[in-house]
């Protein structure tokens, strides 16, 4: 047989000996515990640092683990300290107007925008680039999905209240995530989702400016296109009747506050038609908690409100933060970021502020600006304070143009043409997870554009657990390396074999799928035999990519070797880990297999598999 002849030289051309699989060293149940504890919670391993430490020096590392701030406080100098004030005195530039801005973006009072709780992030928090305060995202997110149920013109007061509230429960929300190390749970938005999300935020964030940049009064509370460029074209008469003087807001530059609210009060264009921010109060932002509305009809409301726009705000953060670790090689931990925000908003909450995270815009002036450490965040809240008890009167000329304008030159940013375009080239199906996300927003709105990305997020993963991937391998030739054939054009059949490679765990969920693919490559193997006139002997299953398999997997292999032994053909498994043997020798499978059904490598089985069949006829 010719079939014979070629597989009987195989061990000959790659040299290959047989070995025994070994059965992983026997564990308890708490030992197993304790250790798949340990890798999903504390992946990190944070009591690394107290191995070998004397008593003192752990209450010491202790403190420095909560608290970050001790890390770099106590080597503190006069050279950080230059650097951190040019670098908080800097985006402390840009946090007043865009503070403002944002504000307004939530349909809150104004002043609420510059109410931000930095000094707690700088104790807690643990990057040194991440400059915080309102970000464009999560005040369109809190206002858009608060404004469903309670009008911030006509009841003012209520929606403030809530605002306050859905901040308490987002830092509630979002510092127990750290605590509790659940922060993989925000990894279930994957990155096209949130590009897509984002860009699809930007688009809305921006067209809700035209309200502002184009005068006009009577505007969409819809957060969507369709219903916000109606607004636009069936509102014509509102803006194309200009003021006299509606060139010098629209010719201001986009982010100078100062020129325009001269130019506004020198012109007195607020009599012209411009509209201003007017009068705001000053001083320091008064304590809240006695607003907050734990026990009302609105408490699913804020409940939901405060999930939404914490995810949003997390996410948003611990990426920032991540980005510019990234470029200066320090770590950022997750958890205590989570912590930190959380803290954050929970003091914010209680004294006047709204929903608070890490903001692009900020961090990146922050960084370029030469920030070394989190003091940074300490000098823009006192030139803040400075600002809200001597210099708020000077925003009364400011025009709501340029806070518009200032709103939409923040957020175009937010529209990462490059990743999308690089998404497209790796990944067509996350390309149109990314369109479905960004489409979802702009056509319906801004939350359940977020609840599709989400959605889109766990279809994603229920797809690949699933329907995980089954490939056909093939041999290299002259080497005992057998890889996938569509990938390895060189890689060739060997006869009388059908080498498969399962490229996931095995899960009750995916189980029935597998059996049924598995079953369908013998029958299209058989009927190709059968056309070129050979015979199929072997299915040599390829475990080394199956890292676990629950009860429901272990039944499916029990299924699938006896289909197979029906048609007469020998099954056989080859490389399983050592979780998996362990629990196929548990349910009683090893021993149905035998020695013969049981190798370390497919190089083996076929090499095994091979003299058993030299000499059958």
């Amino acid at each position: 047989m010719p079939e014979t002849n070629s597989t009987s030289s195989l061990s000959m051309e790659v040299g290959i000996g047989i070995h025994k699989v070994s059965l992983p060293p026997p564990k308890s149940t708490l030992h197993r515990l304790k250790a798949k504890i340990k890798e999903t919670f504390f992946p990190d391993d944070p009591l690394r640092q107290f191995k070998g430490q004397s008593c003192g020096r752990k209450w010491i590392l202790a403190l420095q683990y909560v608290f970050p701030i001790l890390q770099w406080g106590p080597n503190y100098s006069l050279k950080l300290l230059k650097s951190d004030i040019i670098s908080g005195l800097t985006i402390a530039s840009l946090a007043i107007p865009q503070g403002i801005s944002y504000a307004k973006l939530a349909n809150l009072p104004p002043i609420i925008g510059l109410f931000a709780p930095p000094l707690v992030y700088a104790v807690f928090g643990s990057s040194r680039d991440l400059a915080v305060g309102p970000v464009s995202i999560a005040s369109l997110v809190l206002g858009s999905m608060l404004r469903e149920e309670v009008s911030p013109t006509k009841d003012p007061l209520l929606f403030l209240q809530l605002a306050f509230t859905t901040t308490f429960f987002a830092g509630v929300f979002q510092a127990s995530l750290g605590l509790l190390r659940l922060g993989f749970i925000i990894d279930f938005l994957s990155k096209a989702t949130l590009i897509g999300f984002m860009a699809g935020a930007a688009v809305i964030v921006s067209l809700q400016q035209l309200k502002s940049l184009l005068g006009i009064t009577n505007f969409a509370k819809e957060m969507a296109i369709v219903p916000v460029m109606s607004s636009v074209f069936h509102r014509r008469d509102e803006s194309l009747r200009r003021p006299k003087l509606f060139w010098v807001s629209a010719a201001a530059p986009l982010a100078s506050v100062v020129i325009s609210t001269v130019m506004v009060f020198a012109f007195k264009a607020e009599k012209h038609g411009i509209s201003i921010i007017g009068h705001l109060q000053a001083g320091l932002n008064p304590p809240s908690w006695n607003l907050l509305h734990l026990h009302d009809r609105y408490l699913s409301l804020v409940v939901k409100t405060g999930i939404m726009t914490g995810i949003v705000s997390l996410t948003e953060g611990i990426a920032v933060g991540r980005t510019f670790a990234s470029l200066k090689n320090y770590k950022v931990d997750g958890n205590k970021e989570m912590m930190a925000i959380g803290l954050m908003n929970m003091v914010g909450a209680c004294t006047s502020c709204y929903v608070t995270t890490g903001s692009f815009s900020r961090s990146a002036v922050n960084h370029n600006a030469g920030c070394k450490t989190g003091l940074s965040n300490i000098v823009m809240a006192v030139t803040v304070m400075v600002t809200l008890l001597f210099l708020m009167p000077l925003f009364l000329y400011t025009p709501n143009v340029v806070l518009g304008a200032i709103i939409v030159t923040a957020v175009i940013g937010l529209m990462d043409y490059q990743a999308a375009y690089l998404i497209w080239k790796v990944d067509k199906l996350d390309f149109v997870v990314c369109l479905i996300a960004f489409f979802g927003v702009i056509f319906i709105s801004v939350q359940a554009g977020l609840a599709i990305a989400i959605a889109i997020s766990i279809f994603k993963i229920l797809l690949h657990v699933t329907r995980p991937r089954t490939v056909a391998l093939g041999r290299i030739p002259g080497s005992d390396i057998y890889q996938n054939k569509d990938n390895y054009k060189a890689a060739v059949n060997v006869p009388g074999f059908l080498i498969l490679r399962v490229e996931s765990p095995i899960y009750f969920s995916s189980s029935s799928y597998l059996q049924e693919r598995i079953m369908r490559w013998v029958e299209d193997e058989e009927e190709n035999c059968k056309q070129k006139h050979e015979r199929l002997q072997f299915i040599v299953l390829d475990m080394s990519a199956v890292t676990t398999m629950d009860t429901s997997g272990i039944s499916m292999l029990t299924e699938l070797r006896k289909s197979i032994d029906k048609r007469g053909l020998q099954f056989v498994l080859a490389n399983p880990v050592g979780e998996v043997t362990e629990k196929l020798q548990r349910a009683d499978l090893l021993q149905s297999f035998g020695v013969d059904g049981l190798f370390l490598t497919v190089g083996e089985a076929v090499v095994s598999l091979s003299s058993t069949w030299k000499g059958q006829p």
